[in-house]
């Protein structure tokens, strides 16, 4: 006979498994994310030219957006709090899928022209201004971006602190702002195709040893012999895994999907850099020859 334990036990899986975080905290940015972007667009739309704009920034928005939707609202955040491996699954989607599609969605930008005008006026004085655009050239450095990161995604798994993320909602929010805040500035380093003064082989070094690092603590996640958390001690069970095997996957999840990513998009900047350094090549050569080419001076 079932014991009423295991029923109980069993009622619980089910009930995690359907339910959803309606945390105001968390829904109300994402609501006024969503109708302040919606709302730049339309404004944009009847600007000439649509201002630049395409298909593709919306179609990234929505697309991080609702990422960014089901990894802290769906029943992958309590869950996160019972299983490791459900917990590393949401910070890989929030630092990997959320953060470059929310980048390449341009939202500041898009976001900027729902304002007034007076207001949008002065949000572009204020971002321009010299204080202001030297302490953000500072942050958003390659070696300034790579260190917050790195920082945020290594402290963040000592064990006494993430520990706290499943004991203490506070600790747990601290924790997904830093990983989606400097996801947000990593990739916008990575990505931003307007910058000429970070080029594609530093981009390529800069996710590579970031791929590197994360892929490293993976294996030894997935390799140790102990467990490093203890909440999941008790939980993981529950599920039918011990706390090590849980550990295990949450490892193996952020050493293979979340290193491959990384490491496929270090190939993508190195092919783009190939081809740049062909291009430059074959315009150094163009010019020259047009050099060498000279027209005689009739006397």
């Amino acid at each position: 006979m079932i014991s009423c334990s295991t029923l109980a036990a069993f009622g619980a899986e089910i009930s995690l498994w359907t339910e959803w975080s309606w945390t105001p905290g968390i829904v109300l940015p994402l609501v006024l994310g969503a109708l302040m972007y919606g709302a730049g667009l339309a404004r944009m739309a009847t600007l000439p030219r649509a201002a630049g704009l395409t298909w593709k920034e919306p179609l990234f928005f929505a697309s991080g957006w609702l990422a960014l939707f089901m990894a802290l609202l769906s029943p992958i955040h309590e869950l996160g709090e019972q299983l490791f491996w459900v917990h590393m699954t949401q910070h890989e989607v929030l630092v990997l899928v959320c953060a470059p599609l929310l980048v390449l969605g341009h939202p500041l930008r898009i976001s900027l022209w729902a304002l007034p005008a007076p207001l949008r006026k002065f949000v572009g004085r204020a971002v321009n201004a010299k204080n202001f655009a030297d302490a953000w050239r500072l942050i958003s450095t390659p070696v300034s971006t790579w260190t917050l990161h790195a920082t945020a995604m290594l402290v963040w798994h000592i064990p006494a602190l993430f520990d706290a993320t499943v004991t203490n909602p506070f600790v747990h929010a601290a924790q997904h702002v830093s990983f989606l805040g400097t996801g947000l500035l990593f990739w916008w380093t990575a990505l931003k195709p307007h910058s000429s003064s970070v080029g594609y082989g530093v981009r390529s070094l800069f996710v590579f040893t970031t791929a590197v690092y994360t892929s490293l603590l993976g294996a030894i996640l997935t390799f140790s012999q102990h467990t490093w958390y203890a909440p999941y001690a008790d939980t993981a069970p529950l599920w039918h895994l011990s706390a090590l095997e849980d550990q295990q996957l949450g490892g193996l999840i952020m050493w293979v999907p979340g290193g491959t990513v990384l490491f496929a998009m270090t190939l993508l900047m190195v092919v783009r850099w190939m081809r740049e350094s062909e291009v430059r090549t074959r315009l150094t050569s163009v010019a020259l020859l047009l050099g060498k080419t000279t027209v005689p001076h009739e006397d």
